[in-house]
């Protein structure tokens, strides 16, 4: 056993240390050895919590699922990996149903995995957590994933004691979410009309895209008890302004967000492998990305939803680009109000963002969902032959992230 773990973990020099942060669009669009880069970025279909095609699939159960499709279309072998980092929010155990998950697919048990939880960067900060440690020279080759059952394990109401809870920013943050956007939405007058009429865009992009079979090129089947699962469930055909105007506040008696005007709750699973350009030029694998970096920040915790308009300026600031370099947006739908704030604060023209629908009218896995924009934004950016993709999200307890990605793939 000592043998083959001492074979499995080489010793390797550091590799650059991005403090050198890479600075403008001719740095961030060169290719060097030491850059981490994606060779494969798929998800599962998504499906609808409770009602779906995923609402009796524990989570060991998809993830199992999706690593053995990938492993039979990339024909990686799964000895070869060195680390596995899962972002998942609220099931119990995650890491051991992770790991037993791992073990059944036929990943030796050399290989360690760990879980993080950042609510709903959950499936971002996996890919930092790994693309961290190719960088800092620990591993070579890792699995990036990000997963959610909310079928199965909805997010469960958080316990404070009353000596914490009586600190009103202390007590914000443990707030349901859709309070929340009805918070945002007053503070910063996002009406219900403009509300519905930014979901609008959602339902209506993501229906042609499922309707165009979009979804098909990102999308990696998977089969659970003997079913091949490969067509989301989740997007709604046919939602109009007046279909949207007469659905009934979700959150509060006399408040804005609707079933219809928010995140839908759903189950499914992303990954990307990511290694460095050198070992993928080594062993022939296919680059489709590049990670570069990512920020994270903290606002107010009654104003969660408007992050992405602080997270994203500062990514901005640290890679010294403009939003005009930035060819796709994928800022997270996790609500109309927060959404529609975000947009136009930071002036991003519409047709950029999310131009095949968001959470809005797709769902939102909250472990997946920050895989599934990189995904998602990557697979577009190859449709349009373009370089720069910029994600975002806001994070539950008031905090927020992004992060910036290079297609290296063309159509």
């Amino acid at each position: 056993m000592l043998a083959r773990l001492t074979a499995r973990c080489p010793v390797r020099s550091l590799t650059r240390g991005y403090a050198t942060q890479l600075r403008g669009r001719a740095e961030i669009l060169a290719k060097r050895p030491d850059d981490v880069v994606v060779t494969f970025a798929k998800r599962t279909a998504m499906g609808r919590a409770k009602k779906g095609q995923f609402k009796d699939v524990p989570v060991d159960e998809l993830l199992h699922a999706l690593f053995k499709a990938t492993f039979e279309k990339t024909k990686l072998s799964p000895a070869l990996l060195e680390d596995i980092c899962v972002g998942t929010c609220h099931p119990p155990s995650p890491l051991y149903v992770s790991r037993a998950a791992a073990i059944a697919a036929g990943i030796p048990v050399e290989v360690p995995i760990s879980t993080v939880n950042r609510l709903c960067s959950s499936g971002l900060q996996s890919i930092v957590n790994i693309s961290n440690a190719i960088r800092g020279g620990q591993i070579e080759l890792g699995i990036a994933v990000g997963m959610e059952s909310m079928s199965l394990n909805p997010r469960p109401t958080p316990e404070i004691v009353p000596a914490i809870g009586e600190k009103p920013q202390a007590h914000d943050c443990v707030q349901p979410m859709g309070w929340t956007s009805e918070m945002v939405a007053r503070a910063y007058n996002v009406p219900r009309q403009k509300q519905d009429e930014y979901a609008l865009i959602s339902h209506t992009r993501a229906s042609k895209a499922v309707s165009e079979g979009i979804f098909a090129e990102e999308i990696l089947p998977v089969e659970i008890r003997g079913t091949v699962i490969s067509v989301d469930d989740t997007v709604r055909p046919g939602v109009t302004l007046e279909s949207l105007a007469k659905l009934k506040p979700a959150f509060l008696e006399d408040g804005a967000s609707t079933a219809g005007n928010s995140s839908g709750v759903g189950d499914g699973a992303a990954l990307c492998i990511l290694t460095t350009r050198a070992r993928a030029e080594k062993e022939g694998w296919d680059v489709v990305g590049k990670y570069v970096t990512s920020a994270f920040v903290g606002v107010e915790p009654r104003y969660m939803g408007i992050s992405p308009a602080v997270a994203i300026p500062k990514i901005l600031a640290q890679t010294g680009l403009s939003k005009e370099d930035i060819d796709v947006w994928e800022i997270n739908e996790a609500f109309a109000s927060q959404f529609a704030y975000c947009v136009e604060q930071l002036q991003i023209p519409i047709e950029k963002i999310n131009p095949n629908g968001g959470s809005i009218a797709l769902t939102h896995p909250l472990g997946m969902t920050g895989t599934r924009q990189v995904v998602t934004g990557l697979a577009e950016l190859r449709r349009r032959n373009a370089p720069l993709l910029c994600t975002s999200m806001c994070i539950g307890s008031g905090m927020g992230g992004a992060a910036i990605f290079v297609n290296e793939a063309r159509h």
